[in-house]
């Protein structure tokens, strides 16, 4: 729960928006286009809501662009979507540091090709001091994996004594993973109709509202973000807690 929130209250916000971009592939299917224009039109939604969502006040957009499950697609298909990656950082970059928006990606490093590294890491220190929405990027990212590498990190930490095991609680464990400087998200939503979470911010999401939008990621536009904010503003957030008809927390669910 962020700081600030209270069991029972709906707050205004949210402030931290995290989206599965699901729906590329079957957008092209359906006009008899190839996969890689699905993924191309998807960057441009991609470009359209961080936009959209700065417009809106969302303080930070986290993207799900590449998991560590898509490197099992056709080799063509990844080629093209580092080279989309490599694109948007390329072309994007003054445009995004010139709104004042952060870039931050998160997701495994070690195996990405060293340019793509070198260029992941430019992107993150230019816009490093920018105080405008951050947009996290996770690339060659896997919820699992992120913490299993957190885990690691916690357990070196624990050889070398530098935190002692019974010390170990929830927030040692989140002061490791990528996310550690950022809130959690509030909001998840999903587009294409899919009604799972893939293996996205699996600890990050347990007390996020998810909205599962029929709409394929590249039709994705204001009108569906403004659909998805307005249902979790719907929504009371009780966060374990039950709530009376007042909205007074009275206990645990």
């Amino acid at each position: 729960m962020s700081a600030g929130q209270r069991p029972g209250v709906q707050a205004a916000g949210p402030s931290h928006v995290a989206v599965i971009m699901d729906g590329n592939g079957r957008w092209a299917q359906l006009r008899g286009l190839p996969r890689h224009e699905g993924h191309r039109r998807g960057l441009e939604a991609l470009r359209r809501t961080v936009r959209n969502a700065s417009d809106l006040g969302i303080e930070i957009l986290t993207v799900y662009s590449f998991s560590t499950e898509n490197w099992r697609r056709p080799a063509a298909e990844v080629s093209f979507l580092m080279t989309l990656l490599k694109h948007f950082i390329e072309k994007d970059l003054t445009e995004l540091g010139a709104a004042g928006v952060r870039v931050r990606v998160i997701g495994g490093r070690s195996d990405l090709a060293p340019d793509l590294r070198r260029l992941v890491e430019h992107a993150e220190a230019t816009t490093r001091d920018n105080t405008g929405m951050t947009l996290v990027v996770a690339f060659n990212y896997g919820s699992r994996d992120e913490i299993v590498r957190a885990a690691r990190r916690l357990a070196s930490d624990v050889a070398a004594g530098r935190i002692d095991a019974g010390a170990i609680d929830e927030s040692s464990l989140s002061e490791r993973l990528d996310t550690a400087d950022l809130p959690d998200p509030e909001l998840v939503i999903r587009t294409s109709g899919e009604t799972r979470i893939s293996n996205f911010l699996l600890w990050q999401a347990a007390y996020a509202e998810f909205v599962f939008t029929p709409v394929l990621w590249p039709d994705f536009d204001r009108a569906a973000l403004e659909e998805a904010l307005t249902e979790y503003r719907r929504r009371e957030r009780r966060f374990g807690g039950v709530s009376e008809p007042s909205g007074r927390n009275v206990g645990v669910a």
